[in-house]
């Protein structure tokens, strides 16, 4: 297994300065799920203001039995435990990312990386939509709050929000974003669109529990 630090074109090297004296200051862990190949590793990478910890092998031949490359054909590494990222969306507000690995035989890391998070992503690639039921219905077991982020890959298929909340037949309200994952704005509004859904679904929680 490899452990690296990933080089990012905007990457800073050094941590921002968290020695200030800030009450408003909060820091939250969100979690990036997905199918195998689906492009958690991009996002976590594309967004994070630090250089990435990465945890991947290379794919063997022994492989080939066990994990599904159709439609990922291209894809030569795998993450095998997580990926981590941080990213500050504005001064007093920083989301710590957690990236799951796609393969079954992996998934029983899920309950770790999901202890103590506000919300996920799961990252959706059309041309293999099946592949994240599992992480949809992971998290709507746990009532955590979740955004489906359709990777929008090149030569794929497109389409609309409401076609890919029908297919995997999500809860009402639950929302489907467009993106790249390999763009930094375009991660971080999906990372900001999940924020504040996971808000308005803890708010509404908390007036239900005390009515």
């Amino acid at each position: 297994m490899s452990f690296e630090y990933a080089e990012n074109a905007h990457s800073t090297h050094s941590a921002p300065n968290t020695d200030r004296d800030d009450d408003t200051a909060m820091a939250l862990k969100i979690v990036v799920a997905g199918g195998f190949g689906a492009g958690k590793t991009t996002l976590v990478g594309a967004v994070s203001d630090i250089r990435p910890l990465r945890t991947e092998e290379t794919l063997s031949e022994a492989g080939q039995g066990v994990d599904d490359t159709a439609g990922v054909a291209r894809k030569d590494t795998s993450t095998v435990a997580m990926d981590f990222g941080r990213i500050t969306v504005h001064a007093g507000l920083t989301l710590y990312l957690f990236g799951t690995p796609g393969q079954d035989r992996f998934w029983f890391l899920w309950d770790e990386l999901s202890e103590g998070a506000l919300a996920a992503v799961v990252l959706a690639d059309t041309r293999r939509l099946e592949d994240c039921f599992a992480a949809v219905d992971y998290f709507e077991r746990r009532r955590i709050p979740f955004v489906v982020a359709v990777n929008c890959f090149p030569g794929a298929r497109t389409y609309a929000a409401h076609d890919v909340s029908h297919a995997l037949d999500l809860d009402r309200g639950t929302p489907v974003v467009l993106c790249d994952a390999r763009d930094r704005d375009s991660g971080k509004d999906v990372l900001i669109r999940t924020v504040e859904y996971a808000g308005r679904m803890h708010t509404a929680r908390l007036l239900d529990s005390v009515r």
